[in-house]
């Protein structure tokens, strides 16, 4: 049965998990740190050890653990949790779609006490491996799994987006914006439909050029989109598509070095911390970290529940925009974007999660 998950249930601070945020068969590092609150919390809270009996495992898909973006902020998540906790943690990550289910299956054999799945892409092998191994604890990211064994967290993506589409509509001044989207999956079109309307709902008469690269991870298709959508005059380009994202940001920058404004949107993590303020205009915060890090928390004490399904939203702070938004972001479009953001906690505004 669905629940969402209420803002009491959601009192896993960053101070008391200390959160932050393809080869095969190895663990790796992500290349970039965490948020400064997060990192800091993190290296402050002495470790409590309760977690020191515990091995919990993250499979990405194949964006990668370095792809400054959605599976890095898991990843984040479950390294403040090993500060916190001294549980072990590792990542294996996917090449492709044919290791989901050897990479599972991987943690599962070596006994850890959670594995973790991580996008939506990831549904079918988990719920493979969780009908196969009924005793083990198992949970994924951005899609649901019906199983006894297997917790699910969504999000509500189209609200956030919504929020950074009113920013993008109050910004334009080519009234043209974009969005580029990896894989054409449901979760990605919840980010175009609230992206859309939040900018419509400031600005009807803007267009939006929306264009879906079919990957997670080619930065080069990213930049070559982004290349199109500028061309036709946008000025500001909102992207949900994992490292391929990256190559949006690179053209933004190319750009900016020969003399055109031009911003990007970030998503999931607060880009500007990878790619700076000349060119991130804000970034649309989905709490990876903060959904994995309370769901492993939750099975060191004890309280894992399979078959939950969680979904955070605007109410949950599951989603939103990050405090560095202040830099690009004016205090009269932020405060529109407040106003919005309570319409939308309140139900006076719903929100689309389809085009």
């Amino acid at each position: 049965m669905k629940k969402v998950l209420t803002t009491a249930l959601m009192a896993v601070t960053v101070s008391a998990l200390a959160l932050a945020g393809c080869g095969k068969k190895e663990e790796t590092q992500p290349a970039a740190s965490a948020t400064p609150a997060a990192s800091s919390a993190a290296s402050a809270a002495p470790s409590n050890n309760s977690g020191k009996d515990f091995k919990i495992g993250m499979v990405t898909d194949i964006g990668g653990v370095n792809d400054k973006s959605f599976n890095q902020s898991a990843w984040e998540g479950l390294k403040g949790l090993e500060k916190q906790t001294g549980a072990k943690v590792k990542n294996l990550e996917s090449k492709s779609d044919a290791d989901y289910v050897p990479n599972l299956n991987q943690f599962v054999k070596d006994n850890y006490n959670l594995t973790w799945g991580i996008g939506f892409l990831m549904g079918d092998a988990l719920k493979t491996v969780a009908t196969q191994n009924p005793n083990a604890k198992l949970a994924i990211i951005d899609n649901v799994v019906e199983a006894p064994n297997v917790e699910s967290v969504t999000f509500s993506e189209q609200e956030g987006s919504y929020l950074v589409g009113v920013v993008a509509g109050l910004t334009t001044k080519s009234n043209k914006i974009g969005f580029v989207g990896g894989i054409d999956i449901p979760v990605i079109k919840r980010f175009e439909a609230g992206f859309v309307a939040g900018v419509k709902a400031v600005n009807p008469s803007a267009t939006i050029k929306i264009n879906y690269t079919g990957a997670f991870d080619k930065p080069d298709l990213g930049k070559a989109a982004a290349a199109t959508i500028y061309n036709d005059g946008a000025d500001i380009i909102f992207h949900a598509a994992g490292s391929t994202g990256n190559g949006v940001f690179n053209e933004a920058k190319d750009r900016v070095k020969s003399g055109k404004k031009v911003w990007v949107i970030g998503v999931d993590k607060d880009q500007s911390l990878e790619f700076g303020d000349e060119v991130t205009l804000t970034s649309m915060l989905k709490r990876v970290d903060n959904a994995v890090a309370r769901v492993s928390k939750d099975l060191i004490d004890n309280k894992f529940q399979g078959g939950k399904v969680v979904t955070l939203g605007l109410k949950d702070d599951g989603v939103g925009l990050p405090e560095t938004s202040k830099k690009n972001v004016s205090a009269e479009i932020l405060k529109k974007v407040d106003e919005y953001k309570a319409k939308i906690i309140s139900g006076e505004i719903k929100v689309p999660e389809k085009p």
